[in-house]
């Protein structure tokens, strides 16, 4: 059966992806816009940046994850061939779900990080309409921690799915080509 330590090691590298990123999402920056001392010009002032840290935090522990289920079922492509069966292609469809999902995530919370991380760095006179104080957008790691979850749930059940492939009956031994019968 699958390694219950990979799963139990994975599904703490996603629990902790999924607390950083709705962590970065509770945590966005903010900006007001602020008149200089003069009296002249008005800018942007952010508040913390840290949901920036914490976004970066979530990509990088998703991404081990990943990683550690790719590298111990061997991305589905190296090694054995494995037996033909409703577990196989149950296996395929979860490693394609589960290739979607991670990179839909991964591109949320990296988006997400770097437009929290980008601040307007221009000023208005004080007559001129206000600077637009650009933050990221409300939603966007939060569509990262949705993700991450369903990554999560959909790694566990591809890396069962794949060792109870890898286990049964060994490697497909079968012949490739259409069985002839002699015509009688």
């Amino acid at each position: 059966m699958a390694s219950k330590l990979l799963m139990i090691i994975v599904f703490v590298f996603d629990l902790i992806a999924f607390a950083l990123a709705v962590a970065a999402e509770q945590r966005r920056s903010t900006a007001t816009t602020k008149l200089d001392n003069e009296g002249n010009y008005n800018y942007c002032v952010y508040d913390s940046d840290i949901a920036t840290g914490f976004g970066i935090g979530a990509f990088f522990f998703l991404l081990a994850g990943q990683a550690l289920i790719m590298v111990a079922s061997r991305c589905f492509c190296c090694g054995k061939a494995l037996s033909p069966g409703s577990s196989r292609a149950c296996a395929v469809l979860l490693f394609l779900f589960c290739w979607v999902t991670f990179f839909i995530a991964e591109v949320c919370l990296l988006a997400g990080s770097v437009r929290n991380a980008y601040h307007t760095k221009y000023r208005t006179r004080f007559f001129e309409n206000p600077p637009s104080c650009e933050t990221v957008r409300k939603g966007v790691f939060a569509a990262g921690a949705s993700f991450i979850f369903f990554t999560g749930i959909i790694s566990e059940f591809y890396y069962i799915s794949f060792s109870k492939t890898r286990e049964s009956n060994g490697p497909y031994g079968g012949e490739t080509g259409v069985g002839m019968g002699l015509y009688k």
